[in-house]
């Protein structure tokens, strides 16, 4: 028989958030677990900080125009972990479904530093862990900090090894390719809804991305992507201009195989996607090509991973002895003293023994 390796069903989610609204939309995504978990999905994946959205006023105003939204988003960040999150664990041990979800982060220490960061929560209700977002794209910097290397990391878990990206991190071939070498077997890509005002659409970009890292790792793909719908062009477009740029931003949802081949797909409209995981098939893929492996040079090509946690302030202290430690010391050193006057006396009686025999034979 040989080692069996996972087979399971994987869910991309398509939607809206309910826009700056944490509990609304914490309610919504559980809804969305249940809903992919009856259709027999053990892992599902959300969109970009999906809870409580994402601050598409960075694309449309100045920053001093956007303070107000910049607050009220604050005010509807999620805390790791938190209420909000607690419930987000409630329902994926309830649905047995592994989850991954894009939300904005903010700590209690601080009153205006938030991040994008993916949460991973197991089948059991835990939280397995987070990754934030190392550095954001564009406009994104008057928003959020930038992120850590302490997120970047594969989640082992018995429907396969579990690693997740956000947005533009995804042509970061450095950080797919620190994931990849920790032995990555699904991964998760999210994704908001943007017009790029292009020929060369966002929905392109994310092909790419998803593809190339697929075929180059071997893996399976998971992309999500959020939607625009029309409260949120009405709450953001206050001009025509706005409301046309609004509405112009298209998703593209999809899930990869390890070849790099789309297995299903959804574009502009809302919905979950679904397909089938079979971990097996990666192996006959990187009988060709495996870039962690035999399809390397090491000695020629390596990456260095730094996976400290940022902190404001690291604390040190200066401990006083206790009693005991000073008598335990001075034990020691009385010990110390006395092996270094035993020494002492034999290096004299050596020293005087070779001068009595240099004496006799000079004589």
């Amino acid at each position: 028989m040989g080692d069996q390796y996972p087979k399971f069903k994987a869910a991309a989610v398509q939607t809206s958030p309910v826009f700056l609204n944490r509990e609304a939309t914490v309610d919504r995504a559980c809804e969305l677990i249940q809903e992919a978990s009856k259709n027999g999905a053990k892992l599902v994946a959300f969109p970009e900080t999906f809870v409580p959205g994402y601050p598409y006023w960075i694309l449309l105003d100045s920053p001093l125009k956007g303070a107000e939204l910049f607050c009220r988003l604050f005010k509807e960040a999620v805390e790791i972990p938190s209420p909000a999150t607690d419930e987000l664990c409630r329902a994926a041990k309830a649905a047995d479904i592994y989850v991954i979800i894009g939300v904005n982060e903010k700590v209690s220490v601080n009153m205006g530093t938030m991040w994008n960061t993916n949460l991973v929560i197991s089948r059991q209700g835990t939280i397995l862990g987070k990754h934030r977002k190392l550095v954001p794209t564009f406009p994104e910097k008057m928003v959020w900090s930038r992120g850590d290397g302490s997120g970047m990391r594969v989640w082992e878990t018995d429907i396969g090894r579990l690693g997740t990206l956000a947005c533009g991190e995804n042509s970061n071939t450095l950080a797919r390719f620190a994931l990849l070498a920790q032995g990555e077997q699904v991964h998760v890509a999210n994704y908001p809804a943007i017009g790029l005002s292009t020929k060369l659409g966002q929905n392109t970009w994310i092909h790419l991305r998803a593809g190339a890292h697929s075929c180059e790792g071997k893996v399976f793909t998971l992309v999500s992507t959020s939607t625009i719908n029309q409260e949120m062009i009405e709450m953001l477009g206050d001009t025509e201009e706005k409301r046309q740029f609004l509405s112009s931003a298209n998703a593209y949802s999809a899930i990869y195989g390890p070849n790099g081949e789309v297995l299903t797909s959804i574009e502009g409209k809302e919905g979950i996607i679904y397909a089938e995981i079979d971990i097996e098939q990666e192996i006959i893929h990187k009988q060709w090509h495996d870039i962690t492996g035999h399809y390397n040079r090491f000695d020629v090509l390596s990456l260095n991973l730094n996976m400290d946690e940022d902190q404001p302030i690291n604390f040190i202290t200066r401990r006083l002895p206790s009693p005991d430690s000073d008598l335990a010391t001075t034990e020691a050193m009385i010990k110390l003293l006395e092996q270094s006057q035993a020494e002492q006396q034999e290096l004299r009686k050596a020293i005087e023994l070779l001068n009595q025999r240099l004496g006799e034979e000079g004589k």
